[in-house]
């Protein structure tokens, strides 16, 4: 049974591990889609402080309305990572419930074995001294010394 129950203990340990991985994944892809959202405000201010210049420098313009449009892609794209990343993590929160489910099963049918093998025992133990008991009291009933 103890076996068993490391067994089902170690697999919920690297499920665990796979959340936390997932998890930290997770973190860091929402850290990117701050920075790109960042840098779209970035870019933006500097679009409007070239529009407030007094010569206009066309190049420039096309420049940044390129880099707004390269950034709103990525800004999708990341958003559809996270939510990707968002439908393994619930999968993988399903897998460690699961698999804790299992742990603690197994420990209260190891609790409930214990209990009966010490109930057992002392049953056993009880007869036994019953038994000496008796035996003692027919043998000095018995007038035997």
């Amino acid at each position: 049974m103890q076996v068993v129950l490391n067994m089902r203990e170690s697999e919920l340990e690297a499920r665990q591990m796979e959340l936390a991985k997932i998890l930290t994944a997770l973190n860091s892809q929402k850290e990117k889609l701050q920075s790109i959202l960042l840098a779209q405000q970035e870019n933006k201010a500097n679009l409007e402080a070239l529009s407030t210049q007094e010569e206009l420098d066309i190049m420039q313009v096309q420049m940044h309305q390129g880099f707004v449009i390269k950034l709103q892609n990525d800004a999708v794209n990341q958003e559809r990572i996270i939510a990707n990343t968002e439908t393994i993590l619930k999968h993988k929160q399903k897998e460690v419930l699961e698999a804790h489910k299992k742990v603690e099963v197994l420990k209260k049918l190891k609790e409930k074995q214990e209990q009966e093998y010490y109930k057992e025992f002392l049953q056993t133990e009880t007869k036994e001294i019953d038994d000496i008991t008796s035996a003692r009291f027919r043998f000095n009933d018995s007038g035997i010394d």
